[in-house]
């Protein structure tokens, strides 16, 4: 399901909901200038490993579990040599849970997470404030990079995207509107232009269970290069409870947030 409205209608313009969307696009569209060409070799690693521009971009600059895991000493079990061919320079692997939350891997990689950030995020920065909204957007992300390094300390693969951040946005959004409607359309052929409508606790609750379901699912692989298909389970279960437990916190002296309206009743007024 791809949400494309919901039934709250934020009171203040979302300033830093539209700069983050701003800045994914801008980075990915950097990132389109790099040459996908093999043309940088790692000689210690093997003779078979070759890496393009874009690549190297990721690693510099992604959240590599086992770099971040050595960097804080737990002595990832990743090789020595590995370590030293692939992470940033020490300095600069602490910055990479930040950098990591704005790259992205693809044009439906990017699409995805900003559409689930454009409807979501702007109520949840609306009832939290701008400076507050985002001071809870970065903290969301870098929980969602230590969950994920805690349970995958060994991973070489770097975790890139902002969908450890929006998951912790979905929980805020869970907690403050659970009696929300969410119009959402299914991308199956005559299905896709014709949206339908449900709670926002289903459509978020199904969301996470799907998630946790696979990362526990992914805990049962053991390749250091990277498990769980590509894709960091637990950075976003890791967002989206750091989203259930801080978002009263960030609320705190705020007005109430406002109450849902009916959706896909009326003619005339789609919903945003």
């Amino acid at each position: 399901m791809i949400p494309i409205g919901d039934s709250v209608r934020a009171r203040s313009f979302p300033y830093v909901n539209l700069a983050i969307i701003g800045i994914n696009v801008v980075v990915f569209l950097y990132e389109i200038t790099l040459s996908t060409l093999p043309t940088y070799f790692v000689p210690s690693l093997g003779p078979g490993l070759i890496f393009s521009e874009l690549d190297r971009f990721f690693f510099d600059w992604g959240a590599i579990p086992a770099c971040l895991g050595d960097r804080l000493g737990f002595d990832p079990a990743a090789p020595s040599q590995a370590l030293a061919a692939l992470c940033p320079d020490s300095d600069r692997v602490l910055f990479t849970p930040f950098a990591s939350m704005f790259i992205h891997g693809g044009w439906f990689h990017l699409i995805g997470n900003m559409i689930f950030l454009w409807v979501f995020g702007d109520n949840v920065e609306d009832a939290m404030g701008h400076l507050r909204y985002a001071l809870f957007y970065l903290i969301a992300g870098l929980a969602a990079t230590a969950a994920q390094v805690a349970v995958n300390q060994d991973d070489l693969m770097p975790a890139i995207g902002a969908s450890g951040a929006i998951a912790g946005v979905l929980g805020a959004y869970l907690v403050l509107y659970p009696r929300a409607t969410i119009a959402a359309i299914l991308p199956i052929f005559i299905l896709f232009w014709m949206p339908f409508y449900v709670p926002a606790v289903f459509l978020i609750g199904f969301w996470f269970l799907l998630q946790l379901f696979n990362g526990v699912a992914a805990l049962a692989a053991t390749d250091v290069v990277g498990a769980g298909g590509g894709v960091a389970w637990f950075a976003h279960i890791g967002g989206f409870v750091a989203g259930l437990v801080l978002v009263r916190l960030f609320v705190l002296g705020r007005r109430p947030p406002p109450t849902p309206h009916a959706i896909g009743r009326r003619r005339g007024r789609p919903p945003r």
